[in-house]
C-alpha cells in the first residue's frame, strides 16, 4: 500500500511551494517553474560573459590602446535589445493569462464573507440562515498549552471554515479595524482585507484536505496569532455540517 503525504501547511526549512489544491495554484507553480528556466539561462549566460570579459580583457592580457578604435557594435546592440524583448513577450503571455484567470469570478454556488479583526477572523455564510439568523462564527487560534497531539502550533483554530470540493466559491474579504490579509498558499489565495471595502476572489478546491494559512499583513501585536484553516470536504459531508449549523 502506498501513502501520499500532501504538504498543506508550512514546514521547517521549507523552500518550495505547498501542494496545490486549486487550478489557480497549479498555474502559479507551473509559471514559476517555467520562469526558472529563463532565469537560470540568463544567470549562467551573464556569468560566462562576465568571466570571459575579466579573463580576456584584463590589463595584463591586452595593451592599454587595443580598444581605442572600437566605438560601437551594431550587431550586438540589436541582439541584446531584441532577445530580451522576445523573452519578456514569452514570459508576459502566460503571466497575463494567469492574472485574468485569478480575477475571473464565475457564477458562484456559495459565498463566504471573511472579516479580519485584531486578532482573529470572523466568517459569515451569507447564503444560509439559521434560527438565530445568518450563519456566522469567530475563529480564534488555539493557545499552545491547549494543543492536542498532532495539532500544529500557531496554525490550529477553534472553528474551521468548512467548504465543499469541486464547487465555485466566492470569497468576500474585509476588515473591521485595520488592514489584514487573508492568505492560504495551497489555494493560491492572498487578498487584502481593508476596512470599509469589500474585496472578492474565487476558489475552486480540487481535493479534500485541511489547508492552513495566516494573516499576511502586519496588523499589530497579535498579527502572528490569527491563522486561517480551511477544511475541504465532500458535498455530502458539507451538507451534513451545514445542517448542524442551521
Amino acid at each position: 500500500m502506498f501513502y501520499v503525504f500532501l504538504l498543506d501547511s508550512s514546514s521547517a526549512w521549507q523552500l518550495g511551494f505547498q501542494d496545490a489544491a486549486t487550478p489557480v495554484m497549479e498555474g502559479i507553480i507551473n509559471l514559476h517553474h517555467d520562469l526558472m528556466f529563463f532565469i537560470t539561462f540568463i544567470l549562467f549566460f551573464v556569468l560566462v560573459v562576465l568571466l570571459r570579459t575579466l579573463y580576456f580583457f584584463s590589463s595584463s592580457s591586452i595593451s592599454a590602446n587595443s580598444g581605442k578604435n572600437v566605438v560601437h557594435g551594431t550587431v550586438i546592440e540589436i541582439v541584446w535589445t531584441v532577445l530580451p524583448s522576445i523573452i519578456l513577450i514569452i514570459v508576459a503571455l502566460p503571466s497575463f493569462a494567469l492574472l485574468y484567470s485569478i480575477d475571473e469570478i464565475i457564477d458562484p454556488a456559495l459565498t463566504i464573507k471573511c472579516i479580519g479583526h485584531q486578532w482573529y477572523w470572523s466568517y459569515e455564510y451569507s447564503d444560509f440562515e439559521s434560527q438565530l439568523g445568518v450563519i456566522n462564527f469567530d475563529s480564534y487560534m488555539i493557545p499552545e498549552d491547549e494543543l492536542e497531539i498532532g495539532e500544529l502550533r500557531l496554525l490550529e483554530v477553534d472553528n474551521r471554515i468548512v467548504l465543499p470540493v469541486n464547487t465555485h466559491i466566492r470569497l468576500l474579504i474585509t476588515a473591521a479595524d485595520v488592514l489584514h490579509s487573508w492568505a492560504i498558499p495551497s489555494l493560491g489565495v492572498k487578498l487584502d482585507a481593508c476596512p470599509g471595502r469589500l474585496n472578492q476572489t474565487s476558489v475552486f478546491i480540487l481535493r479534500e484536505g485541511v489547508f492552513f494559512g495566516q494573516c499576511s499583513e502586519i496588523c499589530g501585536a497579535g498579527h502572528a496569532n490569527m491563522p486561517i484553516v480551511v477544511e475541504a470536504v465532500s458535498l455530502n459531508k458539507y451538507i451534513t455540517w451545514l445542517s448542524e449549523k442551521i
